[in-house]
């Protein structure tokens, strides 16, 4: 007697399942993602253009829904569910949404595409892929519509293909869907990602501010907050640089290269004695909550400096964002995993720049008993 296959139940939910057409077999061929050959190379087919629709959903849900191969095994299952991807709107009513990363970097299912996904807004899906050497891996860029151009500038990208002396622009022709690399005349911002960009008031060039950037110092690279405007002539292709404030940027890391304990130590104090459980999650690696609790005062103070001073109102995201003027100065103090950001947005005498850096970095090594070092990064 043969055993039957017992049924699998349904692991989505009933709205993003995918439609009668995606089978498992069908899914399997088109689990993975795929680097186009043309430009541009058509890649739509049903699968990706379920999870177009479904862009809630990521490449481990899909993949465990048709219970597919481990990504630790053949890779990343390519998906819609995306960081650092741009939406433009067509004046047809379409609507383009260019390349972008899924996860992190230290998850299988980690990628950044260099597709394009036009959707007709009837349903409709057009998904088309392109070489490298045409459209790079691209996020965290900005898409401008300038004629029937969509302008690409910026990028994040894996680390190894940045290029800090560079800014990459692309050209995107919405009428055949061809990539075009420009290249630009003048002196560019550098290798730029998470900015804002938008159009002259006269039409005649995109306006490119805020972001960060990629830059090499010591031989390690870095990145930094661009504090500059920058103009690109939409005809000439040539970069002006409309500002040069001088911002002084600093970073502080525990010596001991390992990722701070910042976040979970804020997050214990906050949420302290609210559940049993919850306290031993969230005391877990930190030492004794007693002495951990009589750490909330310098916990509290971290950040503000042995100088007057004015708070400003502070982002409870993550990271973590506080700000403070000293003798009308902006000091930012941006908390994040692995280094602590202090961006000075002007000039401050040198001796309270070195108070202000000097406090953080020793308070913070205090919470955390570890020393901390810094290095000024602009």
């Amino acid at each position: 007697m043969v055993a039957k296959r017992r049924r699998r139940r349904p692991s989505l939910d009933k709205e993003l399942r995918p439609p009668r057409e995606v089978t498992r077999d069908l899914y399997l061929v088109w689990r993975s993602p795929r680097i186009g050959q043309g430009n541009p190379h058509r890649l739509t087919n049903a699968v990706w253009s379920w999870l177009a629709r479904a862009s809630e959903l990521s490449g481990y849900q899909a993949n465990q829904h048709f219970e597919g191969p481990s990504s630790l095994l053949v890779g990343p299952a390519w998906c819609c569910q995306r960081f650092g991807q741009s939406r433009t709107t067509l004046a047809d009513g379409r609507t383009v949404r260019i390349a972008g990363e899924h996860e992190d970097h230290y998850d299988p299912d980690f990628f950044i595409y260099n597709d394009v996904i036009v959707e007709d807004g009837s349903g409709g899906i057009q998904i088309y892929g392109y070489p490298y050497d045409v459209f790079e891996p691209t996020d965290f860029h900005s898409a401008t519509l300038v004629s029937d151009d969509v302008v690409v500038i910026g990028n994040l990208s894996y680390a190894e293909r940045r290029r800090p002396a560079e800014t990459p622009v692309v050209r995107l022709d919405t009428r055949t869907f061809q990539m075009h690399s420009v290249k630009t005349e003048g002196t560019p911002p550098g290798w730029l990602h998470g900015h804002e960009a938008t159009v002259s008031e006269d039409g005649r060039a995109i306006v490119v501010s805020g972001g960060k950037l990629s830059i090499e110092q010591d031989g390690q690279r870095t990145l930094i907050d661009s504090p500059d405007d920058w103009s690109l002539d939409v005809q000439s292709f040539r970069w002006t640089r409309l500002t040069e404030r001088r911002w002084e940027q600093w970073e502080l890391r525990r010596e001991d290269g390992r990722g701070n304990e910042l976040w979970r130590l804020d997050m214990a104090l906050r949420f302290s004695g609210k559940h049993d459980r919850l306290d031993r999650s969230l005391f877990k690696g930190l030492g004794d909550p007693r002495a951990v609790l009589e750490k909330r005062p310098l916990h509290e103070s971290r950040y503000s400096p042995p100088v007057p001073h004015d708070k400003l109102p502070d982002s409870e995201d993550f990271p973590l964002v506080l700000r403070r003027i000293v003798e009308g100065v902006v000091v930012r103090y941006v908390e994040e995993s692995f280094d602590v950001s202090i961006v000075v947005e002007g000039t401050l005498p040198r001796e309270i720049v070195d108070t202000i850096v000097d406090d953080a970095c020793r308070k913070l090594g205090a919470l955390e008993g570890i020393r901390y070092a810094k290095q000024r990064v602009t």
